[in-house]
């Protein structure tokens, strides 16, 4: 505490910390007042992003409905006729019907007339639609002013009492022309059901028939589903709350439920008063019609207050924080600001005194230090600085004094030194190797032992006194007899010997572990031997590491089975031993049949248990001499070596696939499991490793071709097959740069005038040599390659460009373009037509896109999304070969398709086939009864074309009139054009 330095640090560090905390003050003010601003906007983004977010689904839900009313109202328009089979009335004189998709119930007295039409026929209508609404709504009905309800889900008529007046609701009164001289959808206020006994809020369509006012249809949403996500919209923040309001102030929230027991049917919801009296002024600002974004607050305000309106309901989102809340956490930040400036003050102070110390103290206490280590005999010479000031002059003076003290002692500590060195190093020596972890032992120059350290005797399980005077040999184990002979002969010849060796031990003759072991000589000056020298480091664990590394190389870790890289190695053997004559062998390439779909379903744990139970019966059925192997995923080989013959080799394979006839247990699923396997046999197939490798993925590839679950050996017709194909795909990439494709335009007549309505368009591929690729060749290579896009845009291009010009000379003629399935899921394809339409100037209405029953499966709901997209350009759909694929009516009724074409199939054999004439009419009609085009393809004779005139199929495509044509030849057909 007498150090001048640190009374200045001292000083130094009151002036700083002074100085700080005045700083601090005015960052903690100008903290508050941004984080005031800084919350505001964010109470003001939650209430906007809130309502646009209750808007939105509340629009969805309004869109649903009114679709669903629409719907309706088509239904009710066609007027069906009445059914026979309307249920007896019950006890309450009342008629009932109930399925498992809705319920309605009507006065027996009001089943007249359009009551009873209307009774029987909505049922098979809410077979549709209710799935669909109940997904978005809680009940979906249809009421009209005769007492009919039909309501969805159908045990929410037992609600529905005998004497209760349907007409005098809320729901029905909403969408009277009376109420609702406008007929347009409406949303009615929160209200007590009289039905279902809950607080809902209803959207209400008024549904009319050629004018007249027929009922209403309605879907309830429970208030509880509009209120119960208010509290969760501050998340982002402890201190916000939030709460709904109504025009008079009150809050909206679902009332609880023992509180509905006395609220009177149709009661609308009143809210709840506002408790708190601090929120009472700003949502009373929020009400203020002239205000157009009631939100913000003032410095006497205690909330962060923003309220925002909602569309559908005179309500008001609000959200809001208590500004001692938000402002409470900036203690800890001031806290944190207070101590932060006290430790630059105390870092300040401290440099100070670093200063101090390096220029002055720091001088002075080693020129101390020096001399108080003189003083007590310690004579070591201490580094003192040479600098010119005064403390300088003081350092150089005591340097020389201690320096001729210093020479006095030097002699007599250097000899005393060198002796205690000496008796230190065999000291050192002796514990190094008593304690060493490596096994140090010494033998005469006949390699007897003489010496173990203890971590030798502690690793060979013996006593030192047992071994010493025994010869080294004794340590090994039996089968390093032999190399013991090695490591004599070597130390004589070299004199020196390294390696590994494996050691018994003593007491277990069992257990043996592997050391590596290095010999070498010791000699005198003269160089005379005069012992051995072995060190030996234990490296068992070593040794069972490299047998588990070579173990993971080489097989697959989760089914055990050989790996890629062993099963190479063995296939190269097997080739060699082949070529040499010793055996003939076949190649199994397995693949598992719909593992992917497992893998999707039940997960990839489940799929690594049937890998494992594959692995098991695959090789519970091999020889000895087979190799079985996992080559990746779900694709397993087998050499079966020692192979006669082809028949050998298909009862293997045969007796392979019986592993795969019980069902595996995956958890609870038992699961069915087959495998497509293809076979090539060496050295007949070939002789190559890659060749091989080759024919047997080719032979399994047309073994799931040919449906799967089967073998099928290589044969040459499947090389040739996938070279062709590998040509025509290059051909096909030269084609597409070389623009060496035609279109050809089949005409489209109305049989009743022989007028040509449109055309279809054909591809063809026109190579350089003036030879014409078949399509059928060609096509499903580009659909697998991808490049049917590319030629799908050019076909598209150049189809519109040949309305165009049919167009420019006066003619209104359709043009039908078939789209593949790779084109028709390509998300670009809308943006393609489109800018194809605008830039050609044709009509929308007289593109036809040609797609096929198959494509529009699978994912539907994103086909839909699809054909929507297309049809909202004005084009038109239809589709192609129909009949030949799922044909389900289901599915027809959800696609916007324009046109059904039937397949020649069921045309061709017309008249003779009186099964195909009863498929195409029944085609017909139903189209007809779907308001479709129906367009008969293939119509080759004039009894053909006379059924489907008799059937009103009036258009029709085939070579009776033409086959397709080039452009410059369809001016020479004797058809009128349609103009």
């Amino acid at each position: 505490m007498n150090s001048l330095g640190l009374k200045f640090s001292v000083v130094a560090f009151i002036a700083i910390t002074m100085a700080g905390l005045v700083f601090a003050y005015a960052v903690l003010w100008l903290q508050e007042q941004a984080l005031a601003e800084q919350q505001l906007a964010a109470v003001q983004r939650t209430a906007k992003n809130y309502a646009r977010q209750l808007d939105a689904q509340l629009d969805e839900k309004e869109k649903t409905a009114i679709l669903a009313s629409q719907v309706i109202s088509r239904y009710l328009a066609e007027q069906p006729r009445a059914r026979n089979n309307i249920p007896r009335p019950d006890s309450d004189n009342r008629v009932v019907q109930q399925d498992n998709f809705s319920a309605a119930v009507i006065p027996a007295a009001n089943l007249i007339g359009n009551s009873s039409v209307l009774f029987s026929h909505s049922q098979l209508l809410w077979q549709q639609l209710s799935p669909l609404m109940l997904q978005k709504f809680s009940a979906f009905y249809f009421v009209t002013d005769q007492q009919f309800i039909r309501v969805a889900p159908a045990d929410l008529v037992k609600q529905v009492a005998p004497q209760h007046d349907l007409t005098a609701d809320v729901y029905f009164r909403e969408a009277t022309p009376q109420n609702n001289p406008a007929k347009l959808p409406r949303w009615t206020p929160a209200y007590y059901h009289p039905l279902w006994q809950e607080w809902v809020m209803s959207v209400v369509v008024p549904v009319y028939i050629k004018e007249q006012f027929i009922g209403v249809s309605v879907a309830d949403i429970p208030l509880s589903e509009v209120t119960r996500n208010i509290s969760s919209i501050g998340y982002w923040s402890r201190h916000t709350q939030t709460l709904l309001f109504d025009a008079a102030g009150n809050i909206i929230t679902a009332p609880a439920a023992d509180s509905n027991k006395t609220v009177a049917a149709n009661t609308l919801l009143t809210g709840e008063a506002i408790r708190d009296i601090a929120l009472r002024p700003h949502i009373a600002k929020a009400l203020q019609p002239s205000v157009a974004d009631q939100t913000g607050t003032t410095d006497n305000e205690k909330y962060l207050f923003a309220a925002t309106a909602l569309k559908h309901q005179n309500w008001q989102v609000a959200v809001y924080q208590d500004k001692d809340a938000v402002m409470a956490s900036l203690s800890q930040f001031r806290g944190h600001l207070v101590i932060i400036f006290i430790a630059v003050a105390i870092a300040l102070a401290a440099l100070l005194h670093l200063v101090s110390y390096q220029f002055v103290l720091k001088r002075l206490n080693r020129l101390s230090a020096a001399v108080v280590k003189l003083s007590r005999g310690d004579i070591q010479q201490v580094k003192l600085d040479n600098q010119k000031d005064e403390i300088g002059m003081l350092n150089r003076a005591f340097t020389g004094m201690s320096a001729e003290i210093s020479q006095l002692v030097t002699g007599l500590n250097a000899r005393i030194a060198e002796k205690e060195q000496a008796e230190r190093a065999a000291r050192k020596l002796s514990k190094a190797v008593s304690f060493s972890s490596s096994g140090i032992l010494l033998t005469d120059p006949h390699l007897n032992i003489e010496y173990l350290n203890p971590f030798l005797t502690e690793l060979l399980g013996c006593d030192e006194r047992s071994v010493v005077d025994q010869p080294l040999n004794m340590l090994l184990a039996d089968e390093m007899e032999q190399l013991s002979i090695e490591i004599t002969q070597t130390l004589h010849e070299r004199q020196h010997w390294r390696g590994d060796i494996l050691l018994q031990h003593q007491k277990l003759p069992a257990k043996q572990f592997w050391v590596s072991l290095a010999v070498a000589p010791i000699r005198d000056d003269i160089g005379t031997l005069l012992n051995y020298v072995c060190a030996m480091q234990d490296i068992s664990f070593i040794k069972q590491s490299q047998k588990q590394m070579e173990h993971l190389a080489y097989y697959d870790i989760l089914t055990g089975l050989a790996n890629r890289s062993y099963f190479r190695d063995q296939l190269r053997k097997a080739i060699a031993m082949s070529h040499r004559g010793y055996y003939n062998f076949a190649l199994l390439y397995f693949d598992l049949d719909e593992f992917k779909r497992i893998n999707d379903t039940l997960g990839h744990d489940a799929g690594d248990e049937l890998l494992k139970e594959v692995a098991r019966r695959l090789t519970a059925r091999l020889r000895e001499e087979d190799t079985i192997a996992r080559l990746g995923g779900d694709e397993f080989a087998v050499i079966l070596s020692g192979i006669k013959d082809r028949h050998q080799a298909s009862t293997i394979a045969a007796n392979l696939q019986q592993a795969f006839h019980e069902p595996v247990k995956l958890g609870n699923h038992d699961v069915a499991i087959s495998a497509s396997i293809g076979i090539t046999v060496a050295p007949e197939d070939a002789s190559e490793e890659e060749l091989l490798l080759k024919h047997a993925d080719l032979a399994m590839y047309e073994a799931k071709a040919r449906g799967k679950n089967t073998f099928h050996f290589f044969s040459q017709d499947l090389n040739d097959a996938a070279n062709e194909r590998l040509q025509i795909e290059n051909q096909l990439r030269e084609a597409i740069r070389q623009n060496q494709f035609l279109l050809y335009f089949q005409p489209k007549m109305d049989i009743r005038t022989e007028t040509i309505t449109g055309y279809e368009t054909l591809i063809r591929w026109l190579r350089p040599d003036n030879t014409l690729v078949p399509p059928v060749k060609f096509i499903p290579v580009a659909e697998s390659t991808g490049l049917i896009v590319q030629i799908g845009e050019w076909i598209i291009w150049e189809a519109c460009r040949f309305l165009a010009r049919q167009q420019s000379r006066g003619y209104d003629v359709s043009l039908s373009i078939n789209l593949s399935v790779r084109q028709f899921n390509d998300q670009d394809l809308p943006l393609i037509v489109e800018r194809v339409l605008k830039r050609t100037g044709v009509k929308p209405r007289a593109v036809i896109f040609e797609i096929t029953e198959s494509m529009l499966m699978g994912d539907t709901d994103a086909a839909i999304n699809q054909l929507n997209q297309l049809k909202r350009l004005g084009v038109s759909l239809s589709i192609d070969d129909f009949g030949t694929g799922y044909s389900s009516l289901s599915y027809l009724k959800r696609f916007p398709v324009d046109e059904l074409k039937i397949d020649r199939s069921f045309v061709k054999d017309i008249p003779e086939d009186r099964n195909d004439m009863d498929i195409v009419a029944a085609i017909i009609a139903m189209a007809q009864k779907m308001n479709l085009r129906v367009v008969a393809e293939g119509v080759e004779t004039a009894q053909q074309v006379e059924f489907l005139r008799n059937n009103g199929c009036f258009e029709v495509q085939g070579y009776f009139y033409s086959m397709p044509l080039p452009e410059q030849e369809l001016s020479q057909l004797n058809y009128t054009v349609n103009s």
